[in-house]
C-alpha cells in the first residue's frame, strides 16, 4: 500500500465558525461554509473544493494531451456542479462538467477531449468504488506487547488496532501479520520502525528506544 501523497493532507479547527485549516505540502488554506449554513465564507466549502479537484485534474489532463498531440488551443475553461436526488430510497449524486473552449476547435477534436477528460484521475475515482476509511487514535491502559531487540521494543495493544494495514503493507519485513510473533524487530533499523510506528492511527503501536531515560514515545 503506497499513499498517493507522500504528507497527508491535515485540517484543524477551532471555535470559530466554521472555519478550517487545511495544510497540503506547500502551504495552507482556509475552508469554509458559506453564510447561509452559518460560516462566514471566508474560503471554499466542502462541495466547492471536491468540485475544484475535478476541474483542476480535467483541465491538467486536458493541457497535458493538447502539449503531447501539439494540437493549437491556447485556452480551456470547465465548469463543475452538482445536484442530489433520492432515488429508490438512494441519495444519488449527478456530478456535470461543462468544457469550454475560448477559441474555435474542430468538432472531431472536441470529442476527443470529451473522451480524454474522463480519463483524468479524479474522473475515475469518482466513477469508481471509494471506500472512506476512518480512524481515531485511542489512549488508555489496556493489555500490551513487547517486540524487541537490544536497540528498540515495539509496544503493541492488540484491543486498540482498527487494522488501517499501514504497518504490515508498508514495512513488510518487520510486521508479518500471518506469523505469531508478527512483528520482528530486526527486520529494519530502528529509525525506519520508528518513523513506520508513527503512523499507525489507531494508538495500537507505540516504540521506545532501549536507552536509559528513554520513555515510551506515542504514535502519531
Amino acid at each position: 500500500m503506497k499513499y498517493k501523497l507522500e504528507k497527508p493532507v491535515h485540517g484543524s479547527i477551532g471555535t470559530e465558525k466554521y472555519q478550517c485549516t487545511i495544510e497540503w505540502r506547500n502551504g495552507q488554506f482556509i475552508s469554509d461554509e458559506p453564510l447561509s449554513s452559518g460560516g462566514k465564507d471566508t474560503g471554499p466549502d466542502p462541495f466547492t473544493l471536491l468540485l475544484s479537484s475535478l476541474a483542476s485534474c480535467t483541465l491538467i489532463t486536458l493541457r497535458m494531451y493538447i502539449e503531447r498531440k501539439g494540437l493549437d488551443i491556447p485556452s480551456i475553461a470547465v465548469n463543475t456542479n452538482l445536484y442530489q436526488s433520492t432515488k429508490d430510497g438512494q441519495l444519488e449524486t449527478i456530478i456535470d462538467r461543462d468544457i469550454l473552449f475560448t477559441s474555435p476547435v474542430d468538432e472531431e477534436v472536441k470529442i476527443r477531449l470529451q473522451q480524454i477528460a474522463d480519463l483524468c484521475p479524479v474522473s475515475k475515482l469518482l466513477m469508481n468504488q471509494v471506500k472512506v476509511r476512518t480512524f481515531i487514535y485511542k489512549e488508555g491502559d489496556t493489555v500490551t506487547i513487547n517486540y524487541a531487540n537490544e536497540n528498540i521494543t515495539v509496544v503493541w495493544r492488540p484491543k486498540f488496532c482498527q487494522h488501517s494495514t499501514r504497518c504490515w503493507a508498508q514495512l513488510p519485513t518487520v510486521f508479518k501479520p500471518n506469523q505469531k510473533k508478527w512483528i520482528d524487530p530486526d527486520g529494519a533499523a530502528p529509525e525506519r520502525i520508528e518513523e513506520q510506528v508513527r503512523r499507525c492511527p489507531s494508538g495500537a503501536l507505540e516504540f521506545k528506544y532501549n536507552r536509559p531515560d528513554d520513555s515510551i514515545m506515542d504514535a502519531i
